[in-house]
């Protein structure tokens, strides 16, 4: 099934798995190298459709929904959303797509699945993207929390199940304004855009297409020690650049980082990764590639761009 968009012929994917099928869309030919792209929580794959049009057109773009979001199946009754079952997807669709090295463009709570891919999978990532995001979350203040978080997750779903209450309705304008309440970083263009994928018309108005068991992100995160972080940046093989916006979160939107997170995280990649880590700021808000996605593609486009190829094993 195919598409149009501002970028001209684009494709949408549908790619088999055991609970149903995620879904994707796609920009040039599956001949060029290959970019899977990442997106946020409850957002979904068309929060890349005005970045990817800017950037060089020599890649083969992929952006996917994660389960539960977009046009991706919903995870099966009974069956939690976590962390490393997204990390898992990300596999299913890259061995569906038969690509053995490739390059991820991550946005926020993707960067944190692309991060802990880009460690499991090291042989197999060549450039990590993080947008206005971390690749790990530590533990430093939250592990208190912890089983809390663990907790909640296991009673919302529960809650949702029980319930048993059918998506409601609601107008374009309802749905719309209580995106941008949700998020005020998305300005109401690009909150029409995800909207576009999120949501499906029927007669009388428009029914989300997220499960109602994604509850809130923080209970989904795995979150890790000082010594797995450094541990796991060691694993790296992937060039990674981090573009921070001005007035975005201070380092993801969840509120569960402080300065000493992102300082200790900037820090061990500094000093592991060396010359293979670059930091960018930029003006803007956390969806600063979304809202004004020109700041943020010529440095993106430059670094995938860049010829420094790692060798597969370092």
């Amino acid at each position: 099934m195919n598409g149009h968009s501002l970028s001209g012929l684009i494709s949408e994917l549908k790619i088999s798995v055991p609970w149903g099928h995620i879904a994707a869309k796609a920009w040039g030919s599956h001949r060029d190298p290959p970019v899977l792209c990442l997106h946020a929580w409850l957002d979904n794959a068309s929060s890349f459709d005005r970045l990817i049009p800017l950037l060089p057109k020599d890649f083969y773009y992929v952006a996917m929904d994660f389960g539960g979001h977009g046009l991706s199946s919903h995870y099966s009754p009974g069956f939690l959303y976590n962390h490393q079952n997204y990390v898992n997807e990300v596999r299913r669709v890259v061995a569906a797509l038969q690509w053995n090295r490739f390059s991820l463009v991550c946005h926020s709570f993707g960067g944190i699945v692309g991060g802990m891919f880009s460690c499991i999978f090291p042989e197999m990532v060549d450039k990590l993207v993080l947008l206005e995001t971390l690749p790990f979350m530590p533990d430093i203040i939250e592990s208190e929390n912890l089983l809390t978080y663990k907790r909640r997750i296991i009673e919302h779903s529960l809650q949702v199940e029980a319930s048993k209450n059918p998506p409601q309705v609601v107008s374009p304008e309802e749905v719309l304004r209580s995106l941008l309440k949700r998020n005020t970083h998305v300005e109401e263009e690009c909150g029409k855009l995800l909207l576009q994928r999120g949501t499906t018309q029927v007669a009388t108005g428009l029914l989300p297409n997220r499960d109602p068991r994604l509850a809130k992100v923080e209970y989904t995160f795995e979150f890790i020690s000082r010594n797995l972080l450094v541990h796991s940046i060691k694993k790296l093989q992937a060039c990674v650049l981090m573009v921070k916006a001005t007035q975005g979160h201070y380092g993801v939107s969840t509120g569960t980082t402080n300065r000493e997170d992102v300082k200790f995280t900037m820090d061990s990649l500094k000093s592991i990764l060396k010359e293979r880590f670059q930091y960018v700021d930029v003006a803007g808000s956390h969806y600063v590639h979304m809202n004004q996605p020109e700041r943020v593609a010529g440095v993106v486009g430059s670094f995938l761009q860049s010829k420094e190829r790692l060798p597969a094993h370092l």
